[in-house]
């Protein structure tokens, strides 16, 4: 039987709050996972970039996928897929980040290449790597390309059109690169229904969706959860004219809260809705509102405004 794909939807790429002593602020947590789901995600992406996942334990990885799969359950929301972040510098430790999170809750691993020896990571060594963690894996895999924090790693359509051939539980793909070119090659390339690719940026969310996308990882979410699922209704409706005026301004307001870092996602989020802070771990440190420039702010605020009365 062929292992699960995520279902078709927004995913919000989770931001992690923290205390004023850095240790995890689980009720800001749970109030934010209490508004995603109200506002219409398909699924939560745990510990990925956003969730600064380098910097938290084993232990805290663990904990907060079980707080967050117990919460689901406790408001009714069982079904809200979990993809957790569980890349780690070797295929041991890799498969051991799968198997706790499998155990905590997680429906998918989300795997981003080993990025400690980049000069070595070649084609060959790097489906080596994917094709080992897929076949050991007791989660469905998919395959995470983001150059930014993999010193420049750039999986190749080629590359990922093979991995996906030749390994079943290899499900989907996240690109946060933003080649359109590449995520049209892979949603073309393999027969729809046994793979996911996912555009990873809300910048590009409906060209994705022109491309195959099968909806968008996207940290802007993290902010406006129902104006993404209202364009991908646009788009699926076919009202591309409605569509396109609402992806210019997630467009204006994605590329804004990009210069605002992690922290300054968190920032946002706790000036417009009351919950957590701008506390990043360190070296992140903290950001308030008050720090980010006003021009900055303002395409943010508009998207903001516009959640609020969908």
């Amino acid at each position: 039987m062929a292992p699960p794909i995520p279902v078709r939807g927004i995913y919000t790429p989770l931001v992690t709050f923290f205390h004023e002593d850095e240790s995890l602020d689980l009720e800001s947590t749970k109030l934010h996972v209490q508004r995603m789901v109200s506002g219409g995600v398909s699924g939560l992406v745990l510990q990925g970039s956003n969730g600064e996942a380098p910097h938290l334990t084993h232990v805290e990885r663990k904990l907060l996928i079980r707080t967050i799969r117990n919460h689901l359950d406790s408001i009714n929301h069982p079904e809200t897929q979990l993809i957790v972040g569980c890349g780690g510098p070797s295929v041991r430790e890799t498969l051991i980040y799968i198997s706790e999170a499998k155990d905590a809750g997680a429906d998918f691993a989300l795997v981003l290449p080993p990025a400690y020896w980049v000069s070595a990571m070649t084609p060959a060594i790097l489906e080596g790597f994917f094709g080992a963690v897929a076949d050991e894996s007791p989660l469905p895999v998919l395959i995470y390309n983001f150059p930014g924090v993999t010193g420049g790693i750039d999986i190749s359509s080629d590359t990922v059109l093979r991995l996906a051939k030749a390994h079943s539980n290899i499900v989907g793909v996240k690109l946060t690169c933003g080649n359109v070119g590449k995520l049209q090659r892979i949603s073309s390339g393999i027969r729809t229904g046994t793979f996911a690719p996912f555009g990873g940026k809300s910048d590009f969310f409906l060209p994705a969706l022109v491309a195959g996308s099968h909806g968008i990882i996207a940290a802007l979410a993290n902010v406006a959860p129902k104006a993404h699922v209202a364009l991908l209704k646009l788009y699926t409706t076919g009202d591309l004219k409605a569509a396109q005026d609402l992806q210019v301004k997630l467009s204006h307001a994605d590329w804004a809260l990009s210069k605002v870092g992690v922290a300054g996602v968190k920032a946002v989020v706790a000036h417009s809705f009351g919950y957590g802070t701008g506390r990043g771990r360190r070296p992140l440190g903290v950001i308030s509102v008050g720090d980010i420039d006003a021009g900055l702010l303002e395409p943010i605020h508009e998207v903001i405004e516009l959640e609020k009365v969908l």
